[in-house]
This record gives structure tokens, sequence and C-alpha cells, in this order.
């Protein structure tokens, strides 16, 4: 695993706070930032260094993320957590955004159960973002911005998938939008794979026992399966 981190007050100033001033972040994650913030700029004024000021940063941490450690909550019992910024995101202002969120949180992969008919086995893409329930909103707003997929809530745990499997949409929406905003990082390689698939699947391949074999070998090098 590699972490990039930025731990410079000025840097937070001068360089991650223009950022996302300019770039804003979309996910339900934006109220957590709006009180990151705050602190930043608490700190820029130096108000950290007084007991006051260092109550009130404890009050918003332990709204921000997972909140207190339990050595925190012991060390300050008497905090009050700030209320959360309330965050309606109600359009996608650029598809690059799209993209950038993908790359992070979006997945291309192929399902190839076995079936009791035809050659045995049947071929599907699949194209899926996965997040938590509470950007559910969102989730429904990048389905409107694709017009296809559905947004489907997990049964076990608090998360929700949008997914595309409708091949025709996968070939006149899903690729052509990425061959105009292309994902960064190996996701890419991944995504490159899966239209290969997608091209051969256009072309009947997945209708063949040869075409078939020739689709589970490039799903065998895709995501978990692929060697760096």
């Amino acid at each position: 695993m590699a972490s990039f981190q930025i731990d410079a007050n000025k840097d937070f100033m001068n360089v991650l706070i223009l950022h996302f001033e300019k770039y804003p972040l979309l996910t339900k994650k934006l109220a957590d930032y709006i009180l990151f913030q705050q602190v930043v700029k608490m700190m820029n004024k130096k108000i950290h260094l007084t007991l006051e000021g260092l109550h009130q940063i404890v009050n918003i941490k332990a709204s921000i993320n997972l909140g207190l450690s339990d050595y925190l909550k012991a060390e300050f019992s008497e905090n009050i957590p700030v209320e959360k910024p309330l965050v309606l995101t109600k359009h996608i202002p650029d598809p690059n955004w799209i993209s950038g969120f993908v790359s992070g949180e979006g997945n291309f992969d192929i399902r190839s159960p076995k079936v009791s008919y035809g050659l045995g086995r049947r071929i599907q893409l699949r194209f899926r973002i996965t997040q938590h329930e509470r950007d559910t909103k969102l989730m429904e707003l990048i389905t409107e911005y694709f017009t296809s997929g559905k947004v489907y809530k997990y049964s076990n745990k608090p998360a929700v998938a949008l997914t595309i499997v409708k091949l025709s949409d996968i070939t006149n929406t899903i690729i052509p939008f990425f061959e105009q905003y292309p994902l960064i990082g190996i996701k890419q390689l991944d995504y490159l794979d899966w239209c290969k698939i997608a091209k051969l699947m256009n072309e009947g391949a997945h209708l063949t026992e040869q075409g078939i074999n020739l689709i589970c070998s490039i799903k065998a090098g895709i995501n978990t399966g692929r060697k760096i």
C-alpha cells in the first residue's frame, strides 16, 4: 500500500483548501472536509494554542470521520460534538469528476457463472460503483448522468451499488465516456481489458466455446488477478 499525505499547515491553506474550493467534493465526505477546513483556519490564527481553542477543535474532531478515540473521549469527557454540515449534491458539475471518482471507487468486472444450458457458462460484463448508503442520492445522480443502470441496496451492510450490466449501455455509453474522459492509475488497465471483452461479446465470441475460453483467460488477469 502507498499513502499520500499532507501535514504542513501552510500546504493546507496554500494548496489543499484552494484545490477543493475550485474542485469541490460531492460525496458526504464534503461534510468532514468542511469541518476539517474550519480547524485549519483556526490553527492558522493560532487559536489551537489556547485552552478554549483546543476544546473547540476537539468538539469539531468529534464530528469528523469516526469521531474521537477512546483516549480522547477520556481526556475530554465533556466534549460536545458540533453539528455536522448538511451536504446536498444536486448535479454532477464536471464529467472529469466521474472519471476521478471511478478511478478510486469504481469496478470493471466480468461475471462467468456456470449454467445448465448452451455452452455451460454465461458471460456478463458489469460496471459498478459501491458507496455507503448515505451517498445513495449521489449514485442516483450518476445513473441519471449516464441515463442507464440502477442503484441497488445491499441487504447485509449499509452500502449501495450503482450497477450497469446491459451490453448496449456499456458499448454506447460507458466505453465512449471513458474514452473521452480517461481513467488514471492501474484501473485503466483493467478497463482496457474489460473493453477487449466487450468487443469480443459484440462480435459474438461469447457464444462459442473458443470465445468463452479467451474471455475467461482475459478475466483471470483483471482486478485482483492482475500481476503488476
